[in-house]
């Protein structure tokens, strides 16, 4: 198991990351797949990394859960580990992974950012639990869809601006009434409201890049990728 898709972002020595693709195989035991085959591949991706990750049960909410504490399975859409060897992870197949350290390498933690997540304040959360000032803080955006992609009704454009005005500019209007949504950009608006200046990545789709990338949007029923960080 190699070609991993590795973060490029000045992240401290002491912070490891990589996702998955779509040659690693559906590493969710959600989606359909036999549950012995979905454990042969973790397995597999377990022999690059330290310990086990954590597995979320991801429900596009905003909770942190403590990567040394919480258990498999804990329904939470985000992670955060500060001792070495603890493994970061979530799922995703067009929704936005965000990986997140200090720049004193002491932090590392990971976020499933879908709209609703987004929405809901996941990525507010996630800061808040490294507590850690945000000019000291680093994010990678990972493979999502792209915003030549992403198209949505009126209620999610709607729900965005409400809360914050200068989203209308994550959203490009469509001639059929939907609008195109730029999840990247309005990752990059709550970061930088959070004093998160120094985010990275942010250029992967995956909807169009059918051969690296599972899509739900593009495939209906789907695998997933895992986005992982951690300490060594």
């Amino acid at each position: 198991m190699t070609d991993f898709l590795i973060p490029d972002w000045p992240a401290p020595a002491r912070v490891r990351a990589l996702v998955t693709t779509r040659a690693h195989g559906n590493l969710a035991d959600h989606v359909g797949d036999e549950k012995s085959a979905v454990a042969t591949r973790r397995a597999a991706l377990r022999l690059h990394l330290p310990a086990e990750p954590l597995w979320l049960a991801q429900v596009h909410g905003s909770r942190c859960a403590a990567a040394e504490t919480a258990t498999a399975g804990v329904e939470a859409d985000a992670s955060l580990a500060r001792s070495a060897g603890r493994v970061c992870a979530v799922l995703t197949a067009d929704c936005l992974p965000v990986l997140l350290c200090d720049e004193a390498g002491t932090v590392v933690a990971a976020a499933h950012a879908g709209w609703r997540g987004l929405l809901a304040g996941v990525l507010e959360e996630t800061v808040a639990a490294t507590a850690v000032p945000g000019e000291r803080l680093m994010a990678w955006l990972g493979p999502a869809i792209g915003p030549a992609a992403f198209e949505v009704g009126d209620e999610v454009r709607a729900a965005f601006v409400a809360a914050d005005a200068g989203a209308a500019m994550a959203f490009v209007a469509r001639p059929n009434g939907k609008w195109l949504c730029d999840l990247y950009a309005l990752a990059r608006r709550r970061f930088l409201a959070l004093g998160v200046a120094r985010v990275f990545g942010g250029g992967r789709c995956t909807c169009t890049e059918q051969d690296v990338f599972y899509s739900y949007r593009r495939e209906g029923r789907t695998g997933r990728m895992a986005s992982l960080i951690w300490l060594v």
